[in-house]
């Protein structure tokens, strides 16, 4: 209930789809996702410099890309790909910072974890930088264990892990 006007509240509709990583609404997110990193990092963030950085890593059969929308306009996005038969690597997880807090992160995350275990992944991998705490956060709570660095990510602070059982 809206508590100034006694009316039910109405929840935003939210889809969240796989789409194409080089179709426009994934490349106006992530063009919004690198204008968020470039001005959060310590020294800003370019994308030549970070791992993965080509989009068709994340096109079937080697991986997945999903965006986020609510009421129709885009929000977020993330990618999922594969760097091992088995192991799925979760990257440019992004959501609108105007739509933080409503849980769309966790549910970008489950979703990217199914995509993983749809192309035969039983291993989750991702990492992040110490500024992201948010990010963190959610991994942590969303079942994800701290590992040594499993590759040479040049803005990556944390490196996570989790079992997709």
């Amino acid at each position: 209930m809206n508590a100034r006007t006694g009316e039910p509240r109405l929840e935003p509709t939210v889809q969240i789809e796989e789409a194409k990583a080089t179709s426009p609404e994934a490349t106006w997110c992530l063009e919004q996702y690198f204008a968020e990193l470039r001005a959060r990092f310590e020294g800003g963030f370019d994308v030549a410099k970070s791992v993965s950085s080509d989009r068709r890593d994340f096109l079937r059969p080697r991986g997945a890309f999903v965006i986020v929308s609510q009421e129709g306009r885009p929000v977020g996005c993330g990618g999922v790909t594969l760097t091992a038969p088995t192991v799925g690597y979760i990257k440019r997880m992004w959501i609108d910072s105007s739509c933080r807090g409503q849980g769309l992160g966790r549910r970008l995350l489950t979703t990217l974890e199914d995509a993983a275990r749809e192309l035969g992944c039983t291993t989750a991998q991702l990492e992040t930088n110490k500024t992201l705490t948010s990010a963190i956060q959610l991994y942590r709570t969303a079942g994800y264990r701290e590992v040594p660095p499993f590759n040479d990510e040049f803005y990556a602070h944390h490196w996570f892990e989790k079992p997709l059982t």
